[in-house]
């Protein structure tokens, strides 16, 4: 099964590059000795906006690949894959 995510591509390279930025931003604020409080709230606008793309690749796996697997008959491959991402996400 090809992994893909279709439309949203675009728009997930686009908020990754975002992040990019920021954590260049990050690297620019820890040389210059920043204020540890704007450093912070930098690292946790970084962590939200992955936080962000986490959710929007996995609404589309649930929407097309667990869809399918389902399908398929692997619903017991859909429900663990299910089970291992929500373990990660409470990390």
């Amino acid at each position: 099964m090809r992994h893909t995510h279709g439309a949203d591509t675009g728009s997930i390279v686009r908020r990754l590059k975002i992040i990019e930025g920021q954590i260049r931003g990050l690297q620019d604020m820890i040389r210059k000795d920043t204020y540890c409080v704007d450093v912070i709230t930098q690292t946790s606008a970084v962590k939200q906006g992955l936080s962000n793309v986490e959710n929007m690749i996995l609404e589309k796996h649930l929407s097309t690949c667990v869809v399918q697997q389902i399908q398929s008959g692997n619903a017991k491959k859909a429900v663990g894959e299910v089970l291992k991402v929500y373990k990660l996400k409470r990390k």
